[in-house]
C-alpha cells in the first residue's frame, strides 16, 4: 500500500516521463542484447505506471506497442510469432487494466474514508454544540427510555427535580412527573410532539406546576422521550395575583357605580318621605317609621367611600408590544366571524403611563362590542389606529357596525335594554380614568368610534425616573 502511495496526481508528469524512458530503454536493450536473451517482460513496469494515470484505451494501446516491440526484437522462431504476440498483448493489457482498477478502487476507498472522517468530525462537533446547548439551557432537559428511567439530565433538570441529589440518571421519572411517564406508556406507534401542563414534585417533596414540551422518537434500543421542562409556579402565582387585583379593582368600580345609583334612589325616596310626613299622624304609623329606618340605612350604604388601592397607580407600558398582544388575542376570533382588522399605528410609539392589564381589558371589551355590532352588517371591518397628539396617545377603535342610537347614555351603568347590566363601557371608562386616561365616543359615518386617551411618557420624564 505504501508503494501505491506514489501514484498521486502530483507525481503524474514525472512517472509518465519515467514510463516513456523505460519503454525506450527496454526496447534499445532488447535490440542490443544477444540472441535468445528475453527481457520483454520488463515492459510490465512502464505499463504499470501508465495504467495508474491513463485511461483504459491509452493503457491498451501502450500494451499493444510493448507487445509489438517485444516480438520485433525477439530472435524466436517466426512460426509462433502470432501466438506470442497475442499472449504478450493479453498479458500486458491485463496487467495495465488490473493496476488501473486497483488504483481506481483505492482512490474510491480513500475518498470514502475522507468523507467518513469529515462526517464523523461534523457529528462530533454537532454533538459538542448540542451538549453545550443542553447544559447551558435554563430550561430542564431530560431524555427517558421506554421503562421510564432517566437517561440524560442537564444541570437545570437536576436543580429543578432533585436539588438535593447528585444525579438523576437511572432514576424513575414517575417520582417527579407521573403524567410524563403516563404519556410515555400510552404513546402510539408513530412518534409525536406535544405540550403538557401537570403537577410535578421535587425530591424534597415540594410540588410545582410544570410546563412540558416533549416528543417521542425511535432508536435501536427502543422508544425514547425527550422533554423540556419549566417551572410555571411563579407565572401561575403572578397570573392569579393579577387576576385578583383586577377583580378587586373592577369590584370597587362596580360598588362605586351601585352606590351612585343608590344615592339617586335615596334622593327620590327622601322627597317621597318628606311629602308623606305632612300627612297628620303619619309618624305614628309603624310602616312609616320602618320606611324611615330603611332610607337611613340606604343612605349610609351609599355614603361609603371606596378608595382606590395603591396598585391602581400607573406604570410605564410599552404600547407597541401591548398592541401586538391584542392582535394575537382577537384576530383569531375575528377571522372566524369574517371580520377584517386594519391596524394603522406608527412603529415608534412612545411609552405611556397606564395599568397594562387594565388597558388590555379595555381593548378586549371594545373589540367584543365591535364584533357584536358587526354581526348583522355586510361590511365587517374594524380600524385600529394610533397617533401621538401633544402629550396623549390616541387609540381609535372604529368599526362598520350598526352604530349607536343614543350615544349620550353610553357610559351610564344599568342601562335598560343593555346586555347583562350594561356595565362594560362604564367599567372601561373607570379603568382608563384610574391611571389618568380617558375613554370617549366620537361620531363616525361608518359605525361606532371609541377613542382611548393614554398619557404619554415624555423624554424628560423618562430621564427623571
Amino acid at each position: 500500500m505504501r508503494l501505491l502511495g506514489i501514484f498521486v496526481p502530483k507525481n503524474r508528469t514525472a512517472l509518465l516521463s519515467l514510463a516513456a524512458f523505460l519503454v525506450l530503454a527496454i526496447a534499445l536493450s532488447d535490440w542490443l542484447t544477444e540472441a535468445y536473451i528475453a527481457i520483454g517482460f520488463l515492459y510490465l513496469f512502464p505499463i504499470i505506471i501508465v495504467g495508474a494515470f491513463c485511461s483504459r484505451t491509452q493503457t491498451i494501446g501502450l500494451a499493444l506497442v510493448c507487445a509489438f516491440l517485444q516480438e520485433a526484437f525477439s530472435n524466436l522462431p517466426e512460426s509462433e510469432a502470432v501466438y506470442r504476440l497475442v499472449l504478450s498483448s493479453l498479458g500486458f493489457t491485463g496487467t495495465g487494466l488490473f493496476i488501473s482498477e486497483l488504483l481506481r478502487n483505492r482512490r474510491i476507498v480513500l475518498n470514502h474514508v475522507d468523507e467518513l472522517e469529515t462526517e464523523i468530525k461534523r457529528r462530533y462537533d454537532a454533538e459538542n454544540q448540542l451538549q453545550i446547548l443542553v447544559e447551558s439551557s435554563p430550561a430542564a432537559i431530560v431524555t427517558i427510555d421506554e421503562n421510564g428511567k432517566i437517561l440524560l439530565a442537564n444541570q437545570a433538570a437536576q436543580q429543578l427535580l432533585a436539588p438535593d441529589m447528585d444525579s438523576l440518571e437511572g432514576r424513575e421519572i414517575n417520582l417527579y412527573l407521573p403524567s410524563l411517564h403516563t404519556a410515555l406508556q400510552t404513546q402510539s406507534v408513530r412518534s409525536f410532539r406535544t405540550t403538557l401542563q401537570c403537577k410535578g414534585q421535587r425530591s424534597t417533596g415540594e410540588a410545582f406546576l410544570a410546563g412540558i414540551w416533549f416528543s417521542t422518537y425511535k432508536t435501536i434500543s427502543g422508544p425514547r422521550l425527550a422533554a423540556v421542562i419549566v417551572d410555571l409556579s411563579d407565572e401561575l402565582r403572578s397570573r392569579e395575583d393579577l387576576s385578583l387585583d383586577h377583580l378587586l379593582k373592577s369590584s370597587r368600580i362596580l360598588m362605586s357605580g351601585m352606590a351612585h345609583e343608590i344615592r339617586n334612589l335615596c334622593g327620590a325616596a327622601l322627597v317621597l318621605h318628606k311629602n308623606l310626613s305632612r300627612i297628620p299622624d303619619i309618624e305614628l304609623n309603624d310602616d312609616f317609621r320602618a320606611l324611615s329606618s330603611l332610607i337611613q340605612s340606604l343612605e349610609r350604604i351609599s355614603a361609603m367611600n371606596v378608595k382606590p388601592s395603591p396598585a391602581d397607580a400607573a406604570v410605564t407600558v410599552e404600547l407597541t408590544s401591548l398592541l401586538d398582544e391584542i392582535r394575537v388575542l382577537i384576530e383569531g376570533a375575528y377571522r372566524e366571524s369574517g371580520i377584517t382588522i386594519v391596524w394603522q399605528f406608527p412603529e415608534n410609539l412612545p411609552l405611556v403611563w397606564a395599568d397594562r392589564y387594565g388597558l388590555i381589558q379595555v381593548f378586549l371589551n371594545l373589540a367584543k362590542n365591535s364584533q357584536r355590532a358587526m354581526e348583522s352588517t355586510k361590511d365587517k371591518t374594524l380600524f385600529v389606529t394610533a397617533s401621538l397628539e401633544e402629550r396623549l396617545v390616541k387609540i381609535r377603535f372604529e368599526d362598520t357596525g350598526i352604530g349607536m342610537a343614543d350615544p349620550a347614555k353610553l357610559f351610564r351603568p344599568f342601562q335598560p335594554g343593555a346586555e347583562t347590566a350594561g356595565l362594560g363601557l362604564y367599567v372601561s371608562r373607570s379603568i382608563m380614568r384610574s391611571f389618568g386616561g380617558e375613554l370617549l365616543y366620537e361620531t363616525s359615518d361608518r359605525g361606532c368610534c371609541f377613542v382611548l386617551l393614554v398619557p404619554a411618557q415624555m423624554q424628560s420624564e423618562r430621564l427623571n425616573v
